[in-house]
């Protein structure tokens, strides 16, 4: 873990698709910066597994049930009194070219990417306003911003995230809640199931040489929950060693 350089202590904070990866990067980093972390991941068992490991609270969530992320969010406040981050991560992939897509492989896509994202977002925002504060910080793709052949369906999800973030950073703004997002490059088990040929070529194309550590995402992910980015909103920060140039 790099060195952790805000504090969040006293603070609440919940990260969706946190049983690992960049997930689970965040969590870690949050904890460490001293603030009480939920873990929100669909399976049970390795959200609790994860949790345990870095001191955090664990919880079975399905991103695409309003039910189930309303019961989510009012647990944290239930419990914390308060929630100041939600880190919207959740994702899944169902690649194919876009004639042999199936229903299905889009639904289930837009439905955890931009459907968890938006869910998550409106049941945070009364809280939020209440406060008079609040960061949210989302997770989408430079295949949202370029697109990638296989991935007509992540890259709209993920188009449709920076739109979201846009247009809710405007319409929260005056309560104190500021919405940007990250565009990550990491090292994560989604790069992992690429083909060594085709993640050689995904490799040379970033100007650093190297995809990133989930770590390095988690530092870009606190500063733009931090007191430092009050005044930053509606921003798609690329945190991808260069390849957005």
């Amino acid at each position: 873990m790099r060195n952790i350089t805000f504090d969040f202590t006293g603070r609440a904070v919940v990260v969706t698709g946190a049983a690992r990866g960049v997930g689970l990067a965040v969590g870690t980093y949050f904890r460490q910066a001293g603030a009480t972390v939920y873990l929100v991941d669909l399976e049970a068992g390795p959200v609790q597994e994860a949790a345990d490991e870095i001191g955090a609270i664990g919880l079975a969530a399905d991103v695409t049930d309003t039910g189930q992320v309303t019961e989510v969010i009012e647990r944290v406040v239930a419990e914390s009194g308060r929630i100041d981050v939600l880190v919207n991560n959740a994702g899944n992939l169902r690649d194919g070219v876009v004639w042999k897509l199936s229903d299905d492989d889009y639904e289930s896509v837009m439905a955890v990417h931009a459907g968890g994202t938006f869910r998550f977002t409106r049941a945070v925002v009364p809280h939020f306003r209440r406060q008079g504060a609040g960061r949210i910080i989302n997770v989408t793709s430079y295949t949202g911003l370029r697109g990638n052949p296989g991935q007509s369906n992540y890259s709209m999800a993920k188009a449709g995230i920076i739109g979201f973030t846009r247009t809710t950073a405007k319409e929260l703004a005056r309560f104190g809640i500021t919405v940007n997002a990250i565009s990550p490059s990491a090292q994560t088990r989604m790069i992992a199931s690429v083909p060594q040929e085709k993640l050689a070529q995904l490799t040379a194309a970033i100007p650093m040489g190297r995809f990133a550590d989930a770590s390095e995402m988690a530092a870009a992910v606190a500063f733009l929950a931090s007191d430092e980015a009050s005044y930053i909103t509606g921003v798609v920060l690329p945190v991808d060693g260069g390849m957005a140039i």
